[in-house]
Order: C-alpha cells, then sequence, then structure tokens
C-alpha cells in the first residue's frame, strides 16, 4: 500500500511547493516573487522565519525522499534509474537542512552567518542533485519503464534548468529579478519529477 501512495509523491510534492510558498508569502508584507528568492520565506528575521520551514522544507524532504526511495527500490530496471532515486533522496535530505539553517535576512550580505553558509551549500546540493537524476535518466537505454520520449523530456529540462540558473546568476549579480529565473529554473526541475512520477505510475 505504501508503494502504492509513494509513487505518488513526486507529483504531491511539486504542487505542494508551489502552494506552500504562496501561503508563506501572505504572511511576509511586501514580498516580491520576482525580486526575492523562495528561502528569503524562512530567512533568519524575516515575518515567515518560523512558519516557511514548518509548511515548505520539512512536509517537502518527507515527499522527495518517499519518491526518491520509491524510485531506489525499483526492479527489473536499469541501474541509472534507481540511482536517480537515490539523488531525489539527498535532495530531500538538502530541502531538510535548507530548512533548519536560515539564510540571512539580506541575501547580498558580504559576510553571511554559519547558518546561512550551511543553508547555501545545502541549496546547492539540491539543485546539483535534481541536475544529476534527470541525467540519468537520459543515459538509461529506453524500455518500458523509461520510455524514449521522457529521456529526451529528461533532457530538455536539464537544459532549461541550467539556462534559467544562469540567468538567475547574472540577476544576483545586477541584483535585480533574480526570484522569476530561480523558480523558472526550479519549475522544470519540478515538472521534471512530475513527470517521473506519472511515467512510473
Amino acid at each position: 500500500m505504501f508503494e502504492g501512495l509513494a509513487v505518488y509523491t513526486g507529483l504531491l510534492a511539486s504542487i505542494w511547493i508551489v502552494v506552500g510558498v504562496y501561503i508563506a508569502s501572505i504572511f511576509y508584507t511586501g514580498y516580491s516573487h520576482s525580486k526575492q528568492f523562495c528561502s528569503e520565506l524562512g530567512a533568519k528575521g524575516s515575518p515567515t522565519e518560523k512558519l516557511s520551514p514548518v509548511i515548505n522544507n520539512y512536509p517537502l524532504g518527507f515527499l522527495f525522499c518517499c519518491f526518491g526511495w520509491y524510485v531506489a527500490q525499483l526492479t527489473n530496471t536499469s541501474m541509472l534509474v534507481n540511482l536517480s532515486g537515490y539523488f531525489i533522496i539527498i535532495h530531500g535530505i538538502g530541502t531538510w537542512v535548507a530548512g533548519y539553517f536560515p539564510m540571512d535576512l539580506d541575501p547580498y550580505t558580504k559576510k553571511p552567518t554559519f547558518d546561512c553558509k550551511v543553508h547555501s551549500w545545502a541549496g546547492f546540493i539540491m539543485l546539483l542533485s535534481l541536475i544529476v537524476a534527470p541525467t540519468l535518466i537520459v543515459f538509461t537505454s529506453a524500455s518500458a519503464t523509461i520510455p524514449l520520449h521522457f529521456r529526451l523530456f529528461s533532457f530538455i529540462c536539464i537544459v532549461a534548468a541550467i539556462y534559467y540558473l544562469y540567468a538567475m546568476a547574472k540577476a544576483v549579480k545586477q541584483q535585480s529579478n533574480p526570484g522569476i529565473h530561480q523558480r523558472v529554473s526550479y519549475g522544470f526541475q519540478l515538472a521534471w519529477l512530475s513527470s517521473f512520477t506519472l511515467v512510473l505510475a
């Protein structure tokens, strides 16, 4: 029964984060989705410092880990598919860590605190894990479990996510609107995760 539910947790996580970020932003007066990072909702000293990780990071980490476990324990499939599941689990663990260690209120501070440094590294690991996971699927041989069209879709999501990460880095340097680029980049990663759920269900 648990396996039957776990396969849908990838899709549920994608929906959850959209709703969770929106709800948290309601309690953060003046919050800008285009100019601010998602993590600023849980930043130290923000109005939603305590609320955001409770409704976002902690339940999301659980959902990511559940889906990753489901993929990792699949039988009669490529080892690369199972390995991608472990990277999804890593993404879930990184989500927990990023929630427990908040970023600084000023994302452009020159002297980040220890918590902010841990948060940044957790975020980097989260990002990398959801780049590696679909990359493994791209190199998986076509089968009934992983059809060719999903491998192609995985490749498109990787390229799009990396492109918008580059756009985000430029926006950070200009201190303009990194929030929109972050959301689009992560959106492609979540689109891949949701599609992976539907392919396996």
